[in-house]
């Protein structure tokens, strides 16, 4: 054979090899590993076992049970909640639960001759487990850790096998129950994930461990029990050689195998490259392992860096959680999730407080987002060797993620300072290990830390990032103050980024309870997102805030800024849209696109700036609206900027018939003003509207404009004609100056304003009446869809908007967003759908805030300054006691441990600067 047909050769038998391990993956033709499930592989495909729980709900008999799953979830025992209830004191009442599981399993003939392992993914909390009788080995501690027994001894070719597991909720190990069982979270039991057989030859692969950089060097450990040599052949996603073939000799147990890729496809959260490497042992035994080249640094005094870049990091921190099932999930369940959390612009997610499936890692890897992987310990950690096992355990299993950026040593104090080194025994890249909440090594992580605490910091010369900040509950924290933090952050020379706390409201639905949806009061629902991922408003404001495009337009100019960390502006999509509004008479919200363009950008580095000039076309003297939709480079977008034309600036029109002579009366303290069909009652010693009417329909507003806040004495009315209009004004002393009302002959009334303060107020304007149980549906132009706080103005569109009535209380009942009381912003207009009509206010001012009326808080059925004190901590706002009203103050709200005014500028209470002044006009019908 000449030289040229030996190279083609084993070219084509690498790729053919290569090929053949791709498509097996898992289940392996010849001399693969082969794998058989005892369960599902996650809740979508659970498969029954027989099950008898030893004490709770459906204790002492024996029924079917799905596997993966948690039993108190389906049923069965006791559902508790980790911790002590923090309103009552009053510790949750745990009992030791043994769960039992029996299912009989056979086993392939042509598996004759090899070794069998029994694996199970993860059991909650000591695990046991026997073959026909025969004990599989030790008793596991630990729920979030694979662990395997050697059944080759144990099974039968020629008849069922009877595969019996005993579960214990409680472990016997006391730094067990303090690490995982006695945390802010529900306490779960059973198998939760999945069970499997492996076989593999007598000789064979145990675990690979890689280390491959971003200058492309490559090495990889691996583990075997057999001898001989280990060659190895490195792939791309799509199964293309790369590079030379590579091979090393087992030397006790062990070959270390090196080479270098010229220019390797790097990974990164933004461009997760992926590599296989396809290893075969001597004895014909074969695997495939999925990995990425980049090299991950902690520089002191600087900061994080993937592949010599500087990065930040917008993180998250996950549980693994569905409401149904506990923590017991699905591939679909993980890929779900990273999807969710690259919709909302983060690029990092922290494993609270344990490793997670593998499934959703292989999602962190293949979709880019970067890991923190923690060992188990909310507040106490292992004692030593149970820890060194768990720790192995995990490192072994998720070592080649390139995903992970950095290892947890516990969290919040349940760190054990012993275990420190021990992640590095088997992690050849050495990635830094953090203690959560404590400046350790190269890294603070401080929790919770107040605005001034990250401008200290920010100023010092210690690598930081919070692994915890702004803890949400409800709709506080989150969202709620991220825009001034952030400019902390990514001002600072050390700053890093940071995870906030949480991702999922782990609201259970409740089998023992007929369905009931049960946060355990405040302590589960401090999601960005519901139960099943609904999004809140705090969702939207992150994804404004986290965009890695900003942009800014000012007078035809439009302003880029890439804060991407490897990506060139260029790279995305950039849409430009002129927009006409819907007007309120029209049928659909929304906006209509007069024009649309994609736009041409200039070359924008990573951490870069540009900008363009924008010529708009003829089309802009008749739109409403510009707007610049950003999509990334895979077609997702990062967010779409509306700002307003000159032309919007119109008044609102609509088709009316009365446009009669205005007629007035009076009696006793009320004025009647009739136009049409219209009758408006106004009290002359107040000055306020009393009723609106047409025909024999009373429209649901009055008793306003009076001060939100404040004091005022009526001094006077004067009520005349003026030309075709009509005039009411009233004169005040105090905090009120004066109410104008003008009533124009086409139906029309007109309101202005003016009041006086000089103080802090929780917020401050002017309010009416609107009785809740008449309104059934709004539609407004302006921001939204969802509310606003003082402290949380992001995250909306300028756009017109429609929802229906609903009483959601964020996180706590219904799930229903976006919610439809509330505060809004930038409102031009806002039309309320009563039981008698329609109603509609105009607002002439975009920076007067509408109150739509007033949101009940968790905990307390009243609404108003004290609403919600007693399970909304600090998460909650208070409101006028009104259901209509125009302020030009509103207030911040907290998050779950802190007040709002923790939290930088706009969590301060608002400042009353003077003479404010303010008009709105009305219509009531159609």
């Amino acid at each position: 054979m000449c030289p040229y047909e030996s190279i083609v050769s084993v070219m084509i038998h690498r790729a053919i090899s290569l090929a053949l391990v791709l498509l097996v993956s898992t289940y392996s033709l010849g001399q693969g590993t082969q794998r058989q499930y005892l369960s599902g592989k996650g809740i979508d495909d659970a498969v029954p076992w027989d099950f008898m729980v030893s004490a709770g709900n459906q204790s002492g008999k024996w029924a079917k049970l799905p596997v993966p799953s948690c039993w108190d979830m389906q049923g069965f025992g006791t559902l508790t909640y980790g911790r002590k209830d923090p309103q009552t004191g009053i510790p949750a009442s745990f009992s030791n639960e043994q769960g039992k599981y029996k299912r009989t399993f056979s086993v392939p003939a042509n598996w004759r001759g090899q070794d069998i392992f029994l694996v199970f993914e993860g059991a909650m909390t000591d695990a046991e487990a026997w073959v026909n009788g025969k004990s599989a080995g030790p008793k596991h501690q630990g729920a979030y850790y694979r662990f395997k027994y050697d059944i080759t001894s144990l099974v039968s070719f020629d008849a069922d096998n009877l595969l019996e597991v005993t579960v214990d909720k409680e472990s016997s190990n006391p730094s067990v129950v303090r690490a995982e069982l006695r945390g802010d979270y529900w306490d779960f039991g059973g198998l939760f994930r999945p069970v499997y057989l492996e076989a593999m030859p007598t000789q064979h692969i145990d675990r690979v461990a890689i280390d491959a950089k971003a200058d492309g060097t490559f090495a990889m450990d691996v583990f075997s029990n057999g001898n001989g040599l280990v060659e190895a052949d490195i792939g791309d996603s799509n199964g293309r050689a790369v590079g030379r073939p590579i091979s090393g000799s087992l030397v006790d147990g062990k070959a270390h195998l090196v080479t270098r890729i010229d220019a390797p496809k790097l990974w990164t959260a933004e461009t997760p490259n992926l590599y296989n490497v396809s290893i075969k042992l001597g004895s014909g035994h074969q695997m495939l392992q999925k990995f990425g080249f980049r090299t991950i640094e902690v520089r002191p005094g600087d900061g994080v860096y993937v592949n010599g870049q500087r990065i930040m990091l917008k993180g998250t921190c996950r549980h693994s959680f569905w409401p149904e099932s506990g923590r017991a999930t699905s591939e679909r369940i993980s890929r779900l999730d990273v999807a969710v959390m690259k919709e909302m612009n983060n690029n990092a997610v922290r494993m609270s407080h344990y490793p997670p499936d593998e499934h959703f890692l292989e999602a962190c890897d293949e979709m880019g987002l970067y890991v923190l992987d923690e060992l188990g310990g909310w507040h106490g950690s292992y004692d030593t060797p149970t820890g060194r096992g768990l720790i192995q355990a995990m490192v072994t299993r998720d070592v080649n993620h390139p995903c992970i950026l950095f290892w947890d040593n516990g969290n919040e104090g349940g760190w054990n300072t012993a275990l420190d080194d021990d992640f590095a025994n088997w992690d050849p890249q050495k990635r830094e290990v953090l203690h959560p909440q404590q400046p350790f090594r190269n890294v603070n992580t401080r929790h919770y830390p107040t605005y001034k605490m990250v401008q200290d910091i920010s100023a010092g010369d210690t690598v930081f990032f919070p692994t915890e900040f702004l803890h949400g509950l409800f709709d506080g924290g989150l969202g709620a103050g991220l825009e001034e933090y952030w400019q902390l952050m990514t001002a600072s020379k050390v700053t890093s980024g940071g995870f906030l706390w949480s991702y999922v409201d782990e609201t259970v639905k409740r089998v023992d309870q007929n369905g009931k949806m049960d946060g355990a009061g405040n302590q589960a629902p401090d999601g960005i997102v519901g139960p099943y991922r609904e999004k809140e408003g705090s969702f939207y404001a992150v994804k404004q805030i986290w965009s890695p495009i900003q942009l800014k337009y000012e007078n035809g100019n439009l302003a880029i800024a890439n804060h991407y960390d490897f990506t060139n502006a260029t790279q995305c999509v950039y849409t430009m849209q002129l927009r006409k509004f819907h007007g309120p008479q029209d049928q659909d919200a929304g906006s209509s696109t007069l024009y649309e363009l994609k736009l041409a950008i200039p070359d924008i580095p990573p951490h870069g700036q540009g900008s363009i000039k924008l010529e708009l076309p003829d089309q802009a003297s008749q739109a409403d609206a510009l707007a610049v939709r950003v999509d990334d480079p895979n077609g997702k977008e990062l967010w779409t900027w509306v700002w307003p034309l000159a032309a919007e600036r119109k008044p609102v029109v609509l088709t009316d018939l009365t446009n009669s002579k205005i007629t007035s009366s009076e009696r006793m303290e009320a004025l009647d003003v009739n136009v049409g069909d219209l009758s408006l009652r106004f009290n002359i010693q107040t000055g306020f509207l009393t009723s609106a009417k047409r025909g024999d329909k009373v429209y649901p507003l009055s008793n306003g404009p009076r001060l939100a806040s404040g004091t005022a004495t009526f001094d006077s009315i004067e009520r005349r004609p003026d030309g075709d209009d009509f005039v009411v004004k009233a004169s005040y002393t105090g905090n009120m100056n004066s109410i104008t009302w003008r009533v124009k002959p086409d139906g029309w009334l007109l309101l202005d304003y003016t009041y006086y303060i000089t103080e802090p107020r929780d917020y401050f304007g002017v309010s009416f009446d609107m009785p809740e149980q008449e309104i059934k549906s709004k539609k407004w132009l302006g921001n939204g869809p969802f509310r606003v706080w003082r402290n949380r103005t992001l995250g909306g569109t300028l756009n017109v908007w429609e929802n229906a009535y609903n009483n959601t209380m964020t996180g706590y009942t219904d799930w229903v967003y976006p919610e439809f009381k509330g505060y809004f912003s930038d409102v031009r207009w806002m039309q309320f759908q009563t039981s008698v009509g329609p109603m509609l206010a105009v607002i002439d001012d975009p920076n007067v805030i509408v109150q739509a009326l007033r949101p009940q808080f968790p905990g307390d059925p009243k609404v108003g300054q004290n609403a919600g004190q007693a399970l909304s901590g600090n998460a909650w706002a208070p409101f006028p006691n009104a259901g209509f009203s125009l302020l030009h103050g509103i207030p911040a709200i907290g998050s779950k441990f802190v007040k709002a005014d923790t939290t930088g500028a706009t969590g301060q209470q608002p400042m009353a600067m003077g003479e404010y002044h303010g008009s709105a006009r009305f219509y009531f019908g159609q």
